[in-house]
């Protein structure tokens, strides 16, 4: 079993950064590809970026390349995701997320996880 505890979420300015951190308890995460999701008032969860187990491989969103950054260390059982160049539309709740069977098709689909945190608030001001 995987508990996932997201940080770092905040009121930022455009064009600024936040880095969000997912901590996971369980000794099963290293073994899990790892994804971030957003959710917006009124508004479906939607993908932002996923990374397999081993950070080999990674997903990103098109609305989010070249500004958002995934990464995990293993080592302290934990995984990021640096937002950079922020846009008001970035505005949601983040969330993290955690599966042992993701597969490469799967990485980018809420429904190819099984464990999810509980969410930090992003609000991005213009």
């Amino acid at each position: 079993q995987v508990q996932l505890v997201e940080s770092g979420g905040g009121l930022v300015q455009a064009g600024g950064s936040l880095r969000l951190s997912c901590a996971a308890s369980g000794r099963t995460f290293t073994t899990n590809a790892m994804g971030w999701f957003r959710q917006a008032p009124g508004k479906e969860r939607e993908f932002v970026a996923a990374i397999s187990w081993n950070g080999d491989v990674t997903y990103y969103a098109d609305s989010v390349k070249g500004r958002f950054a995934i990464s995990r260390d293993n080592a302290q059982n934990t995984g990021y995701l640096q937002m950079n160049s922020l846009k008001p539309e970035d505005t949601a709740v983040y969330y993290c997320a955690a599966s042992r069977f993701a597969t490469s098709a799967t990485m980018i689909k809420t429904a190819g996880y099984f464990y999810w945190g509980q969410g930090t608030q992003v609000t991005v001001s213009s």
